[in-house]
């Protein structure tokens, strides 16, 4: 269900055009089929909508996603960089809606105009413009949830994850909150190097962060996010985790491709059909990648962040952190495999290396 605003109602608020486009519903009434009723990745809601925004007419614009029914006074704020060419935002929709039903403001910088322009190195610059053109609105502008930026969370899928790092970086030289909390889905950069760092012992000490890649990812392989966990020398709380597919379901098979973060609800649809649109409505797919994966270690690496909840789901190789849930017939699906800092040496096998090497 949908609860749109006739034209008339759309509202210009501050200094910047920014138009509230809706109030979309976000949580469901039962979990998704395989998704936990509570805990991390759980739909366990405290919010039943999302107020969605639009200030993403240039490149350095943005979209806001803000919690609804009931409006918090203030809520924790997640800067959610999208991969390469997805700047339509229903390309994550339902994992949008997800953080923000538990809620999360979500400021969804756009930093790509087109698929040409501007170039990768680029893309820090735009996406830290989008992210304080937000934070002004949220806390200068009236009917906006105040920001909490303690504690700010940045999630980051596959050039995103690459435009995240270098903010983690450089977040005073780009004036944007320091990162308390990073995840990296997928990432890399596939055929250029722009916004691509060569180590990252400069990441904030005390930044929790988690580095996701597939088994299967054979647009960017797993190279970039090897090289931050292994250069993040100064940033202890960090692990890296490798999603494998599993083919052993009688029906279906759960995959480990470079879509598995897409879910995408049209709700959010800005109406682009880019490769990149045209990719993710066709590859998207909504299972316990999802919901035990991305969603479940996003949700503990938060909670562990702001309320030292959760730490076993996010962090330490454990049971909690590995597992992916279960197939009809009560086997488990193929568990996830976590490395921590101490095992850099023994060269962590992923399998699949991205069609074009690091330039």
């Amino acid at each position: 269900m949908v609860k749109i605003l006739p034209n008339s109602f759309r509202r210009l608020i501050s200094a910047s055009t920014i138009v509230l486009k809706g109030v979309f519903v976000a949580a469901q009434d039962t979990p998704y089929p395989g998704q936990p009723i509570d805990g991390p990745g759980g739909a366990e809601y405290t919010h039943q909508s999302v107020a969605f925004y639009d200030a993403a007419s240039k490149a350095d614009g943005y979209w806001l996603f803000e919690p609804a029914s009931p409006v918090p006074s203030e809520a924790p704020v997640i800067v959610f960089l999208h991969g390469y060419g997805a700047y339509n935002p229903m390309a994550y929709g339902k994992w949008i809606k997800h953080l923000v039903a538990k809620g999360n403001i979500v400021i969804y910088p756009r930093y790509q105009k087109n698929l040409v322009w501007p170039r990768p190195n680029g893309f820090p610059p735009n996406a830290a413009k989008g992210i304080r053109d937000a934070l002004k609105v949220l806390q200068e502008a009236d009917g906006h949830v105040r920001p909490i930026l303690d504690k700010v969370t940045y999630i980051g899928h596959s050039y995103g994850g690459v435009t995240a790092a270098n903010l983690g970086v450089y977040w005073e030289k780009y004036r944007v909150p320091k990162p308390a909390a990073m995840l990296l889905a997928e990432p890399g950069s596939g055929p250029f190097s722009g916004a691509r760092l060569n180590d990252y012992s400069a990441l904030p000490a005390d930044l929790n962060l988690l580095v996701i890649v597939g088994e299967d990812d054979y647009v960017v392989g797993s190279e970039f996010g090897q090289i931050v966990f292994e250069t993040a020398v100064n940033t202890p709380n960090r692990n890296f985790i490798v999603q494998r597919r599993d083919t052993t379901g009688h029906r279906r098979w759960v995959m480990a491709s470079h879509s598995e973060p897409y879910c995408y609800d049209l709700d959010f649809d800005t109406g682009v059909r880019n490769y990149t649109a045209q990719r993710v409505l066709y590859m998207s797919r909504l299972n316990e990648v999802d919901f035990n994966c991305y969603w479940k270690l996003a949700d503990a690496l938060m909670e562990v962040t702001r309320r030292g909840k959760y730490a076993d789901f996010a962090f330490g190789n454990t049971p909690q952190q590995r597992f992916m849930g279960w197939w009809p017939d009560g086997r488990h699906i193929k568990e996830l495999d976590v490395y921590q800092p101490f095992q850099i040496e023994s060269k962590m096998p992923v399998n699949a290396t991205a069609g074009v090497g690091r330039k």
